[in-house]
Parts: C-alpha cells; structure tokens; sequence
C-alpha cells in the first residue's frame, strides 16, 4: 500500500507544493536538490545514509519549514540527488504529529504522540529501602 501526502515546503525564496511519497523506512524527508535550491533552502552539513540496497551514500542536508495536514514544523531535509526518489520521512512526520493508519494506509493526525512523563520512583524501589537523591530512605520514610 502506497501512502501519499500533499506537502508545502517553504524557504526564504518561496514555496514548494508536493506529492511526496510517504517513506516511514527513511529517518528524513528527501526532496531534489534543485528544487530546494530554487526556494532558497541552503545546506549546512552533510551525513551518511544506507540505502535499502546497503550501499553507503553521502548527501548535504538542511532545514525547511514543512506543512501537511494543517500542520507546520521545521524538519531537516536531505537534498536528494536527480537518481534519488523524493520521500516525506518518519522524523517530519512525528514533527508534524501525523501517523499512517495501519488499516486505512491513509495519512492522518496522531491521536497522541510517545512520551515520558514524570516518574514515580518509589515503583522502583526495593521493599526494604532505596536511594533517591543522593540519600538512603528506610522503608516507611518518604
């Protein structure tokens, strides 16, 4: 099932509408070079990829404002080279709060995003004492 989403990407310049296909394999999204470039999207580093095949690439990356869905952040994006498939990636999309529904294939807002809230350390705490702090605690004192 092929997932599509229709995507802004705004730089400096201008702006950019897209189809891109929906890639949660790919940590970031990949857009053409050329393209990103006309927007006045610049690079600021480069990183290492493995492809599906396992061969080792090497592409500039940047950062543009993407939206989808009504929703807007500031992602990373690879400048994809003209051999490269464009692709929207897993981190755009829980910046975005959006998810693929596994049912549907379709792409939809997040009911909730993953997160660790505050702690209750005593459910971690042997029954006869534990360290909090710093400080040795007996059983019974809080």
């Amino acid at each position: 099932m092929r997932t599509v989403a229709k995507v802004r990407i705004s730089g400096p310049k201008a702006q950019l509408d897209l189809e891109l296909l929906v890639d949660t394999g790919s940590a970031y999204t990949w857009v053409q070079r050329k393209s990103l470039e006309k927007i006045g999207i610049a690079p600021f580093a480069k990183r290492s990829f493995r492809t599906i095949e396992g061969k080792l690439v090497e592409r500039e990356i940047g950062e543009a404002v993407i939206e989808c869905l009504g929703e807007r952040a500031t992602r990373i994006i690879v400048f994809a080279e003209e051999a490269d498939i464009e692709v929207l990636g897993l981190d755009a999309l829980e910046g975005l709060g959006l998810e693929v529904d596994p049912v549907t294939g379709k792409l939809r807002r997040s009911e909730a995003l993953l997160a660790v809230p505050a702690v209750n350390l005593s459910i971690f705490a042997r029954s006869d004492s534990r360290r909090i702090d710093g400080r040795e605690r007996r059983k019974g004192e809080r």
